[in-house]
């Protein structure tokens, strides 16, 4: 057993960290240091890595003597959409390390919401709100529903295409894109435009995003939904809740794409489950700032 020489004093306890100062504005840090012009730097970020391996494969097929004048093979077509929504994921994480500290979980709202019940209410009002909106749309000026993205992946050629395109649209899209529209750039617009601006400019690029996989015509909803998911997100402070509605739009647009019928609930249960698991394993890995520093937490 050690003894302590006699002469030894121990020091006491460590300094308390000093207060904040009283009058102050709360001290800024993770995504309210976020400049509204970086989500725009995002948007670029995260598109350069599908567009740069398009660039790639497109040489490679040429070198290999196919035709250019061709689409892509489904299976290199679902190789550059899984890589476009990992870059979806990692370019806000990319973009906030540069320009801020180093980003944690409730920067993204990577949290369930705390009032769970409320949330589901308002997912639901949110959801009614864009079906009924946007059927007026629809049966106003006529449009037929039209949508050729399975048909390009070959969801109909294989199995193996069928259950990557599944992924794809309803766990990875809505993850990735969640991630990035309001996570991300929401929350970036939101510093310089505020609730509203923020949410109908996010919800624009949102739907302009997806000119080349949607009619036209049909853009506009999706921008409505792009709004409704940010206020979703505003209301909420979570994540969670614009993913889940996410998904559960994406897997009944999907089942119905396919034409199933008793899947498509189970096709619902499974998106939203899978979806909110990969939310809690990006979260796991980000960490809290709260364990993180001492005396700062991050101002929503």
């Amino acid at each position: 057993m050690t003894s302590l020489p006699p002469a030894y004093v121990h020091p006491g306890p460590p300094p308390e960290p000093p207060e904040y100062p009283e009058g102050l504005p709360p001290l800024k840090v993770g995504a309210a240091t976020w400049k509204p012009w970086t989500g725009f730097l995002v948007i670029v970020l995260a598109f350069s890595v599908p567009l740069v391996l398009g660039l790639l494969a497109g040489i490679g097929i040429a070198l290999a003597g196919g035709d250019l004048e061709d689409d892509l093979p489904s299976g290199v077509l679902i190789a550059l959409t899984f890589a476009q929504d990992i870059g979806f994921i990692l370019a806000p994480l990319l973009v906030a390390t540069w320009f801020a500290a180093r980003p944690r979980s409730e920067d993204f709202g990577l949290a369930p919401p705390r009032r769970a019940w409320l949330a589901v209410g308002l997912l639901i009002a949110v959801y009614v709100g864009y079906v009924v909106i946007s059927g007026i749309y629809i049966q106003a000026f006529g449009f037929e529903a039209e949508d050729q993205l399975p048909d390009e992946l070959g969801v109909n050629n294989s199995n193996v295409n069928l259950v990557l395109v599944l992924v794809l649209i309803t766990v990875m899209a809505p993850v990735a894109e969640e991630m990035l529209f309001r996570g991300y750039i929401y929350r970036a617009l939101r510093n310089g435009l505020g609730v509203a601006g923020a949410a109908i400019l996010s919800g624009m690029i949102f739907g302009g995003i997806h000119l080349g996989s949607s009619p036209t015509e049909f853009i506009p909803p999706l921008m409505l939904l792009g709004v409704g998911l940010g206020l979703l997100y505003q209301w909420t402070g979570s994540l969670y809740a614009p993913v889940a509605l996410h998904a559960f739009n994406n897997a009944i647009a999907f089942g119905v794409l396919i034409e199933w019928t008793w899947q498509i609930p189970l096709l619902i249960a499974g998106s939203i489950v899978v979806s909110l698991l990969a939310l809690r394993l990006l979260s796991d890995a980000l960490g809290s700032r709260r364990s993180a520093a001492l005396g700062v937490t991050s101002t929503a």
